[in-house]
């Protein structure tokens, strides 16, 4: 169904290529605002195969420069990347198409003659749109605009241009391998500059941090420098207690549908991005419980009028709980227990969290089972036990389990998952 943003787009869009090359860039500049204030779906409606077909084809049959359409392209890019919309329709077009072979043309220019900037525009409109990607651009794209990232002035439109190219960056998919001569020294080096001099915007430092945790998949070796050099867990309790201190959340009044604040968007990528962590690798000890207290905050905070980004502080913390990574202590000192609980006893209960909460318990519940080895380690684990024994039964967790066990079945089916357990008792810590 058209709705204002759509029908105003599709308006405007339809009378650019009667327009010459600065009034058609005016006009994208109006297409651009009408792009900010666009939910999912109007995304889904709009960049559809067809759009970028005809984009290609305006740029063809020289109705629209190529800087026109990667003015448009990079705004549309960077709002649905934001806003976590799915697209695949770029991969199939000829634009698609065109973009890839511009990209390896420019960069098999001799150097005198290559234009960086088209180049790196190139690569980020390719990275923010793709998702089927080769090993050969990924890397041309990574050194590109890593060079980009790397720029030191503080001034805002140098800001902007970093941010862009680290946002992304951050959007290569966990499972692409890149050499890691390509990337380490530069991401560590820009991470490390901005701890000292804070030359990244907000979300630039989010991006940058996502692009280096993403390659934990391929390159496991990484951990060491993550924790220990550049301190990741003690960096994301410290953003997000910024981003959360200058935000109310912005509450939405009479149900009236407000655009997210940056902030907001920023943090549910600080979320998705500690998911993407605590499913590969332990945090030090000394930094864990901030970062816990810290995720249960948002939690809450974001509940009442940020439903999507109060379910995501979930999975991050049952991800904390399996192998051992952590100690159940720490998350009983965070508050990860208590929001769990609470989240499994919302009344409006979302099937994902409940798939998470039932994991978050059962994954507690096993390793409280087990005897130490070492006297200390089961006098620990006795007492850990004890405070979760005594904190479910308050909350009268055992009722909960014992009606949401009628769904569990379904759970099974749907998620896929032969790890979840149709036995209630897996999900009691009993003395």
């Amino acid at each position: 169904m058209e709705t204002d943003n759509t029908k105003k787009f599709n308006e405007l869009f339809s009378e650019l290529e009667h327009y010459d090359e600065d009034k058609q860039r005016k006009k994208i500049g109006e297409t651009n605002e009408i792009i900010d204030g666009m939910n999912e779906e109007e995304f889904r409606s709009i960049f559809r195969k067809r759009m970028f077909y005809k984009i290609d084809k305006m740029i063809e049959e020289k109705k629209m420069s190529i800087e026109n359409a990667i003015l448009l392209l990079k705004h549309a890019g960077c709002c649905i990347k934001l806003k976590n919309v799915w697209n695949p329709c770029f991969d199939l077009s000829s634009l698609g198409e065109r973009f890839k072979k511009m990209i390896v043309e420019e960069e098999e220019k001799e150097k005198g003659k290559k234009n960086e900037k088209l180049l790196a525009d190139l690569c980020e409109c390719y990275l923010l749109f793709h998702f089927d990607f080769s090993s050969n651009l990924i890397s041309i794209c990574v050194s590109c605009l890593l060079n980009v990232a790397s720029k030191k002035e503080k001034n805002e439109e140098t800001q902007k241009e970093v941010e862009m190219a680290l946002l992304a960056l951050s959007h290569i998919n966990t499972y692409s391998e890149i050499e890691q001569e390509i990337y380490l020294n530069e991401i560590k080096e820009i991470i490390q500059y901005h701890q000292v001099h804070r030359s990244l915007t907000c979300l630039g430092y989010q991006s940058a941090w996502q692009f280096f945790i993403s390659r934990f998949y391929t390159n496991g070796f990484l951990k060491d420098t993550v924790a220990n050099e550049l301190h990741f867990a003690r960096e994301a309790e410290r953003e997000l207690e910024e981003l959360t201190r200058c935000l109310d959340w912005y509450r939405k009044e009479d149900g009236k549908e407000e655009n997210e604040a940056k902030e907001v968007l920023v943090i549910g990528r600080w979320i998705q991005t500690l998911l993407i962590y605590f499913q590969c690798r332990q945090l030090p000890n000394e930094e864990r419980v901030d970062l816990f207290s810290r995720i249960v905050q948002i939690y809450r905070a974001a509940k009442d009028n940020y439903e999507e980004i109060s379910r995501w502080c979930i999975y991050p913390l049952r991800s904390a709980s399996e192998r051992g990574i952590v100690k159940i202590d720490d998350l009983l000192k965070g508050g990860a227990a208590d929001a769990v609980l609470e989240g499994i006893q919302r009344p409006t209960l979302n099937e994902g969290v409940t798939y998470e909460c039932l994991h978050f318990f059962k994954n507690v519940s096993y390793r409280l089972k087990g005897k130490e080895k070492s006297e200390n380690d089961e006098i620990e684990r006795k007492a850990t036990k004890r405070k979760v024994f005594e904190k479910t039964e308050e909350e009268g967790y055992e009722d909960t389990i014992t009606s949401i066990h009628e769904i569990s079945g379904f759970l099974y089916r749907k998620y896929f998952d032969p790890e979840i357990s149709l036995n209630i008792s897996d999900y009691f810590v009993n003395i």
